[in-house]
């Protein structure tokens, strides 16, 4: 931490720009930002001009698993990386987690690297080491997921799944969009056995950041708390 913070404070004074998360624009940089995108300082001046065309960079489709279309996230990336390339330093910029770590970020990071940027981390939260280290669960042992199907067969199926990985000592962590968290949490207590414990971690780092860890059986005693529209992260160990 003595290291990490002043590496952060430095790498986001030194960029000019900010690729955000569909938040609003913060001129004291003091957001939760994970990377800084830049040309490298003492070859600056004289390589810039020689990175590749951006239209060579991103001429290959995006991988399968994109959500966006080749040619959307080409565009995007285009203008993104345009300034960056042209010698100014920029931080991507999550609104709550990392870029690239289950939040956008990894296909402007891959492009940045075929384009022979400059890439560096910065310390900065990430909501699913936060839940796990608050959840009391196997923290040597873990597996993360994403989000889960969305139809309730194809969701309680999967739960199923995760909790067979979880008989074998893997801590299973998953998220779920804030307005289906209440949903996902229901079918969690449904399908789950009564001896599996179940870590929930809502609006972390926030105001009304909630973390707790209880069996099945204790959550259905306990009730749901509320959980409409508030970001989650789940965690099941049995």
């Amino acid at each position: 931490q003595q290291e990490g913070q002043p590496r952060r404070a430095g790498g986001l004074a030194a960029a000019e720009l900010q690729v955000r998360e569909d938040v609003p624009p913060d001129p004291a940089f003091d957001g939760r930002v994970e990377l800084v995108l830049e040309v490298p300082r003492v070859e600056r001046r004289r390589e810039s001009s020689q990175h590749p065309a951006l239209g060579e960079i991103l001429a290959a489709p995006a991988p399968a698993d994109q959500p966006l279309t080749a040619q959307a996230a080409a565009e995007s990336i285009r203008a993104w990386l345009a300034p960056v390339l042209q010698g100014r330093d920029a931080a991507l910029l999550s609104e709550a987690g990392c870029p690239g770590v289950a939040d956008p970020g990894a296909s402007i990071v891959a492009a940045a690297h075929r384009a022979g940027l400059r890439v560096r981390p910065l310390v900065g939260p990430s909501s699913l080491l936060l839940a796990l280290m608050a959840s009391g669960l196997n923290g040597q042992s873990f597996r993360f997921h994403g989000y889960l199907p969305i139809t309730p067969s194809e969701r309680a199926a999967r739960l199923l799944d995760l909790e067979r990985l979880a008989f074998q000592g893997e801590t299973q962590i998953f998220i779920e969009t804030p307005y289906r968290t209440a949903a996902m949490f229901t079918a969690i207590l449904a399908s789950c056995g009564p001896k599996t414990r179940l870590a929930l971690a809502v609006d972390l780092t926030g105001v009304s950041e909630f973390v707790a860890t209880h069996s099945i059986a204790e959550w259905r005693q306990r009730g749901a708390p509320a959980l409409d529209r508030r970001a989650a992260v789940f965690s099941l160990l049995a």
